[in-house]
């Protein structure tokens, strides 16, 4: 089939390469707002040609939106206005009520399936795309009962051929999940960036110092804020809801120490480490 991929970043490019790879896509189109980036994905290969939003979506059997949340929920009603019943348009973000709102009463609306991969990393633009990087993740579909069964079943194809697990809930269900497990890990990274960024002025000891342990939690802190402020924006309630608890727990944390209670600082990081059972 031919592809029109709207974002040829991290995601999108590492979905063109691997649909590519498995002669999923016969065709690739690429469309995106830096002219950098499609050069780049041609060079690399991610994509066949460039396109505007109109040529790309006319030419497309299936239309991927792998840009911000906010820009997709934008955007995706004026797709929807340009696709024909054999079309099927499907997203990546990480925030699914809003986009999914966005478009409940448009007369297309069946022929979208809201779909998230559960992968990134903190890099971003073509360069970094690999093709293998959905592998053995879970590819969440929700409200699939809102799309159409052809569509469903184009998506449900890409996400076997991008070797995922398919998972289906519903969009608001989807984004209290994705707050515990995602978007508070991003808030918490980047928190603990900064206060070692105040506390430490002498970067040249961060460098010689972290361990691997440092650098592997406040990886997520590298991760772009053009991504990440509008996911935190969509999903402000959730993340509010669990940014809350995490504070209660920083405070127990604080106290157990202060008070010199270091049985019920053993309590809970005992606690802590029943996430063994649930994380191999």
């Amino acid at each position: 089939m031919k592809i029109s991929i709207i974002g040829v970043g991290l995601i999108g490019g590492s979905m063109a390469l691997k649909l590519r790879e498995k002669n999923i896509a016969s065709f690739i189109y690429g469309i995106d707002n830096s002219q950098q980036h499609i050069n780049e994905a041609l060079d690399l290969k991610i994509i066949d040609a460039g396109a505007d939003l109109q040529q790309g979506v006319k030419d497309a059997d299936l239309i991927i939106l792998a840009i911000p949340v906010d820009a997709a929920r934008k955007l995706l009603p004026s797709v929807l206005d340009l696709v024909s019943d054999h079309q099927t348009v499907m997203d990546a973000g990480s925030t699914k009520a809003g986009i999914v709102g966005a478009v409940k009463d448009h007369p297309k609306r069946s022929r979208f399936v809201a779909f998230h991969p559960m992968w990134g990393t903190e890099n971003n633009g073509p360069k970094s795309a690999i093709a293998e990087s959905f592998a053995g993740k879970a590819g969440v579909i929700c409200n699939k009962e809102e799309s159409a069964e052809d569509a469903l079943n184009v998506v449900e194809n890409i996400v076997n051929a991008l070797e995922m697990h398919t998972i289906y809930m519903n969009a608001e269900d989807h984004d209290i999940h994705t707050a515990y497990i995602s978007h508070i890990s991003h808030i918490t990274s980047y928190a603990l960036a900064n206060t070692v960024l105040e506390k430490e002025r002498e970067e040249e000891t961060i460098f010689q110092l972290a361990s691997s342990g440092f650098s592997s939690t406040v990886r997520l802190a590298k991760s772009h804020p053009e991504m990440w402020v509008p996911i935190f924006k969509q999903n402000k309630e959730n993340v509010l809801d669990v940014l809350n608890e995490h504070i209660t727990q920083l405070r127990k944390f604080k106290s157990a120490l202060e008070k010199e209670n270091y049985e019920y600082l053993e309590e809970l990081i005992t606690n802590a480490n029943r996430i063994r059972g649930i994380l191999r």
